[in-house]
């Protein structure tokens, strides 16, 4: 699904990433954990095409396909999907009509017609019923006056109407009280499957007692030092990142 080789990437004269090495496998869950300022968050960015960052070295495939050779909107169509620390909002742009725009796209890129209105509608509802998303968020401007909950919650809602093949949750339960981060659990639980993978980026193992990792990476310094079971989350709140 995805190789990463000897990544490097920069942000103006700062090198952040210095030879990331990682592969996920179809249907895995990866989850990467590292101190501030590891490189976790640059990672998502470099994935996702986003340009304040500059790739200096290394490769990575996505699915048969040179991921870096693509702009952020083509990484979007061939089925990556990037959940925000901090989801923006967008006044004035409904999440309806946000949505339709975007699954059309998806569509549009695999050569199929637009989705049929009823369609839509159906999914929509199947789609919120994951994460709890009432119709009064639904029917407002993108994540416009949403709590750090309802963000979070319309970013898996999303998610679940795209149905990427890779999923990158960055930072997915900064800020979740208990009953958001179960109900966002639950939502990202329901589209595990044996064809789309994730990488879930966090700083705490809570996250990873609702979202069960196949691996856990630990990231430091720029690229991962450390690999292992969903053991190594609870290792590391034990005993911090000092001991690596």
């Amino acid at each position: 699904m995805l190789k990463i080789k000897n990544l490097h990437a920069k942000a103006g004269e700062t090198e952040i990433l210095r030879g990331l090495n990682l592969e996920v496998g179809p249907g895995e869950v990866h989850a990467i954990m590292g101190p501030n300022g590891s490189g976790k968050s640059t990672l998502a960015s470099v994935l996702s095409g986003r340009e304040a960052y500059e790739v200096t070295d290394g490769f990575v495939d996505f699915d048969g396909v040179d991921l870096l050779d693509m702009d952020a909107s083509d990484r979007a169509r061939e089925g990556l999907f990037l959940a925000f620390q901090y989801p923006v909002e967008i006044p004035g742009v409904s999440n309806m009509n946000f949505m339709k725009a975007a699954v059309n796209g998806n569509r549009a890129h695999a050569g199929l017609d637009p989705i049929k209105g009823t369609d839509f509608l159906q999914k929509v509802k199947e789609c919120a019923s994951l994460v709890e998303l009432d119709g009064r968020l639904r029917d407002r401007s993108v994540n416009e006056g949403f709590s750090g909950g309802e963000k979070k919650r319309n970013e898996i809602f999303q998610m679940a109407m795209l149905q990427p093949k890779l999923a990158v949750l960055d930072e997915t339960d900064s800020g979740l009280d208990i009953d958001a981060l179960r109900v966002v659990s639950q939502g990202v639980n329901a589209m595990r499957s044996s064809d789309r993978s994730f990488i879930v980026i966090t700083h705490y193992q809570r996250l990873l007692d609702y979202i069960v990792p196949d691996f856990v990476h630990v990231l430091s310094g720029g690229k991962i030092v450390k690999t292992g079971g969903k053991e190594l989350a609870l290792e590391l709140e034990t005993k911090g990142y000092d001991w690596i």
